[in-house]
C-alpha cells in the first residue's frame, strides 16, 4: 500500500513539474539610458537600438490633445527592470507607463508629475526605480517612478 502510494506521488509530481512552463530568473529588461526620439508624420516612434515601434498619436492625443502636429514633440522613453515603458514629452503633466501586450503597448498606469507641465523632462535608470528630472528646474527634487506611481521625492 505505501508503495502504491509513494509510485503515485512520484509519478503526480513529475507530471505536475512537466506542465511547468520555463522560467528564466532573474532577466533585467531595462535600457541604461532614456531614448528621446520625435514621432515621424503618421505618429510612429521607432527604437532601432532596442527594436520597439509605437504609433503616440493616442499619447499625445491624451495629454495634449493635439495628434496634428506630432513630429514637433520629442518624447522620452526608458524601460525599466521588469520590462514597463516609461513615456512623457515637454508640456506632459503626467508619466505613461505602459506594459507590452500582444502587438501593443497598454496603459498600465498615469502618474501625475507636474500641474504646469514638463520642461525638461529626463529619465535615468537608478536600480528598481526610474529617475524623473525636469532638468530646467534645479531647485525640484527628482522623482523616482515604479510602475506602481512615485516612490520617492516630491510631486511638482
Amino acid at each position: 500500500m505505501k508503495t502504491t502510494f509513494c509510485f503515485l506521488f512520484c509519478t503526480a509530481v513529475f507530471i505536475i513539474e512537466g506542465c511547468t512552463p520555463l522560467t528564466l530568473r532573474p532577466a533585467d529588461f531595462s535600457w541604461p539610458i532614456e531614448i528621446v526620439a520625435a514621432p515621424d508624420s503618421s505618429g510612429t516612434i521607432q527604437v532601432t537600438r532596442y527594436k520597439v515601434a509605437f504609433n503616440s498619436k493616442p499619447l499625445l492625443f491624451e495629454e495634449l490633445q493635439d495628434s496634428i502636429h506630432v513630429t514637433k514633440h520629442m518624447m522620452h522613453v526608458v524601460r525599466d527592470q521588469n520590462g514597463y515603458y516609461f513615456i512623457t514629452a515637454k508640456n506632459f503633466k503626467n508619466v505613461y507607463v505602459f506594459v507590452q501586450g500582444e502587438g501593443a503597448l497598454k496603459l498600465e498606469k498615469k502618474i501625475s508629475v507636474s500641474e504646469k507641465g514638463l520642461e525638461a523632462p529626463a529619465f535615468n535608470q537608478r536600480g528598481l526605480f526610474i529617475q524623473l528630472v525636469n532638468e530646467q528646474k534645479e531647485n525640484e527634487p527628482s522623482i523616482l517612478l515604479s510602475n506602481d506611481g512615485i516612490q520617492k521625492g516630491e510631486k511638482k
